[in-house]
């Protein structure tokens, strides 16, 4: 995958901007980025989308930054020297994504309807926008075109938010979301950046959908494990379930281990809904992970143990 798609990709939303004025570009992108998202796509919608992209390029270099709604090539241009990485227009337009490509940028074109896919891939691209995607059919209609377009991704916006983020995400062909819920333009216009960071965490959070999936407990052998499950199934009033390796018990609540795992006690497992997102994101908080330690399966990231202890045990992700 592209190094830009890439990047779309693991940051999973990326905001949608009309700027009203060049003094709202910093405040407002040093509040996403507060709040886990290093990323905007800066629409052509208002005169000072130019100058704003070339504010934040300068001070925020670190911001991943696209331009939206180009309409012409001129536009196209504008943003090009203007140093966004990814340029999203709302319709397949064939001459500006000539373009855009022919200067070696990063193109997505808004499609809704296979003849504008197939369009695109004949040029090329293996990544467009679906927009409005909500007003399409959403994610029940792209799934009926991954039958044929197995290979093609999308990015989607129009009508996605809090409530049906993960809808979208949870589907492996659509590699990010676009939307506007956590940066609202009258909190933009309030310059409420707080806010917007907080609905940006939010957003962040609802997306990665971390929660405790099961504790591991080492053991020094079998006969240890049976004991110490035997135990919790008494104590919880939980069936106990024997497995090659461990012993668990519950809705495998605990595993216990036959011999010492990983971690000095034990793991935790920690479900999220996609590795790559929460180890980057997480990242982003200062968490370190052992990439030496990614379990991979049919072609996906599905487990990954961070680097250091917490009170005696190893954690890792687990893909829900």
């Amino acid at each position: 995958m592209n190094s830009v798609l890439e990047r779309i990709y693991e940051i999973g939303i990326v905001p949608v901007i009309a700027f009203n004025s060049p003094d709202e570009a910093l405040p407002l992108c040093k509040a996403l980025a507060a709040g886990g998202l290093p990323a905007a796509e800066v629409t052509f919608r208002t005169a000072c989308a130019e100058e704003c992209i070339k504010i934040i390029k300068k001070e925020m270099p670190e911001m991943l930054l696209g331009a939206g709604t180009v309409l012409t090539i001129e536009q196209a241009d504008r943003a090009m020297a203007a140093g966004v990485e990814f340029i999203v227009s709302p319709g397949f337009n064939p001459e500006i994504t000539k373009h855009v490509l022919s200067k070696g940028g990063l193109m997505m074109p808004g499609t809704a309807t296979p003849g504008e896919m197939e369009q695109a891939m004949g040029l090329g691209l293996d990544t467009v926008k679906f927009f409005p995607a909500e007003l399409n059919g959403g994610v029940e209609k792209l799934k009926a075109y991954a039958g044929p377009y197995k290979t093609l991704k999308w990015m989607c916006t129009g009508g996605v938010s809090a409530k049906n983020v993960n809808e979208y995400l949870n589907f492996d062909q659509i590699i990010a979301v676009g939307g506007t819920w956590m940066c609202k333009s009258d909190a933009i216009k309030a310059g409420q950046w707080d806010k917007i960071t907080a609905m940006s965490r939010e957003a962040v959070d609802t997306m990665l959908g971390l929660e405790l999936g099961h504790i591991g407990i080492n053991s020094a052998n079998a006969e240890e494990a049976a004991a110490t499950a035997n135990l919790l199934g008494s104590l919880l009033g939980k069936p106990v379930n024997e497995g090659n390796s461990s012993i668990f018990v519950g809705a495998k609540e605990f595993e216990i281990m036959k011999q010492p795992g990983r971690g000095k006690n034990g793991h935790i497992a920690v479900k999220c809904n996609n590795v790559d997102r929460a180890v980057y994101h997480l990242g982003l908080r200062g968490v370190k992970f052992d990439m030496d330690s990614m379990v991979t399966k049919n072609g996906r990231h599905i487990a990954c143990y961070m680097a250091d202890e917490v009170g005696g045990f190893a954690i890792h992700l687990v893909q829900k």
